[in-house]
């Protein structure tokens, strides 16, 4: 059984939809402002926007291509790639980095996006009407200090993930990226418009977020900006080659991946343009780390008018965002599954599903009943999962997917999948994948771990 066989998107919208719905989620609303907050603002946004352009765009086109030329799962299509470019079939651990990295996203994301669940039924039972910022804050730490709710949350979301897998990527997702993407950004933009209009703290949120100061720059924000990079793209986890391998041929690859860059940047953008005015507003820090979203949003629909509905439908929205991209991270390793012949789609989806969401309890309980546990040095369990994939494996795999793409991949491949650009985008995008994608990646990597 190829991916493909699974069916195709209907169109290129449809496909942008969709990637963008695996790369607009939690990365961009939930991780994007905190990260932020904690790592200079305007320096680590900076750093971001950088990665975006130099390392993120070149690399999110090479993925599409080895899926769509591979039409399989990414460890099947990196088995079929090295084998027609005549390249030591080894060059398939790219796709087993991939699924792995996913598989350990899903984990701690299923907790998080469990988080906006609940924080969904809070609004509708309004439960932060007219909360003040102290009393939001004992809302989220009583919230995460109990396991029942932690483990009760991540559980259906990831059960809600495992149905609509089950099912195919085609079915349901279509529908619902059509609905769910365009209603995500125009609450976004009515925030952000909200943000602006009752709050003398937005210029100083934006300025926070858009004026880089020299003093603020390490290495620790950009090489976090680059795992929040390949996070918020759901680069080199497998997930975008997973689509890649659905997408028609009449489609255009290139400007894909440049659309999709763009709103999921936005999505980020705008994300920090709500947050970061109410944090000032209302006295939070913005180095509040994982639960700012959890924190600084609640108090604001809590205190504006029609916030009740607004708040709910919002988390509402969120919630769903996060079943799209997590969908998209289970993917390659239910293809896998059941491409091999051994298990039907939906035994694939439950098997996938019942693992991560056990190695997910060491996340919800990251926040309770382990939280003096550390798995790597001064870093909590879910903190390692989160450090390991976003900021080893994915980055790592970016290497790789350079520089199978860049040296290794035939050229009469790449030719083919991508007629729409020039020869001499073409050249550009083969240098950047051969140079400068991996070198800046590698020196990313030198200066955190040198410093």
């Amino acid at each position: 059984m190829t991916a493909s066989s699974s069916g195709m998107w209907s169109s290129r919208l449809i496909f942008i939809l969709a990637a963008a719905g695996s790369a607009v989620g939690l990365g961009n609303i939930w991780r994007f402002p905190y990260v932020a907050g904690e790592n200079g603002g305007g320096v680590f946004v900076l750093a971001y926007l950088l990665c975006i352009c130099v390392i993120g765009l070149p690399i999110m086109i090479a993925e599409i291509v080895l899926g769509r030329a591979g039409k399989n799962s990414p460890i099947a299509s990196m088995k079929i790639m090295a084998r027609d470019s005549g390249a030591n079939p080894a060059w398939q651990i790219i796709g087993w980095m991939g699924v792995v990295a996913g598989f350990m996203i899903l984990s701690f994301y299923s907790v998080i996006a469990g988080w906006a669940l609940a924080y969904f039924l809070k609004m509708i039972q309004g439960a932060f009407l007219g909360i003040d910022a102290d009393s939001a804050n004992r809302v989220f730490e009583d919230f995460i200090s109990n396991p029942h709710r932690l483990v009760f949350w991540h559980t259906i979301f990831m059960a809600i993930t495992i149905f609509i897998t089950s099912r195919g990527v085609g079915q349901g997702l279509e529908r619902a990226v059509k609905l769910l993407m365009p209603g995500l950004f125009l609450l976004l933009i009515l925030l952000v418009i909200w943000a602006a209009s009752s709050s003398g703290y937005f210029l100083k949120g934006i300025s926070f977020l858009f004026s880089p100061k020299p003093e603020d720059f390490s290495g620790d924000s950009v090489f976090l900006a680059m795992g929040q990079a390949f996070f918020t793209l759901s680069l080199g986890m497998g997930a975008i080659m997973a689509y890649g391998a659905y997408l028609p041929k009449s489609a255009g690859i290139a400007g894909s991946a440049l659309t999709i860059g763009v709103l999921d940047t936005l999505v980020a953008l705008l994300s920090g343009m709500i947050i970061f005015p109410i944090v000032f507003a209302n006295g939070l820090e913005p180095s509040a780390g994982p639960g700012l979203m959890f924190v600084s949003l609640p108090l604001a629909f809590g205190n504006m008018v029609a916030g009740q509905i607004f708040g709910a439908l919002f988390f509402l929205l969120v919630s769903f965002a996060a079943v799209t991209s997590a969908i998209s991270i289970s993917e390659p390793a239910v293809a896998w599954l059941s491409e091999k012949g051994k298990f039907a789609r939906s035994t694939s989806a439950y098997t996938i599903g019942f693992l991560a969401w056990l190695l997910g309890l060491g996340s919800a309980f990251s926040f309770n009943l382990m939280s003096g546990f550390t798995l790597l040095p001064e870093k909590s369990f879910f903190d390692s999962m989160d450090f390991l994939s976003n900021n080893v494996l994915l980055p790592f795999g970016g290497i790789l997917i350079s520089l199978f793409v860049g040296w290794r991949l035939k050229p009469e491949i790449l030719l083919d999948q991508l007629p729409e650009i020039s020869r001499f985008f073409l050249g550009l995008l083969i240098f950047s994948l051969r140079f400068i994608a991996p070198g800046a990646i590698f020196l990313v990597f030198a200066m955190s771990f040198l410093k």
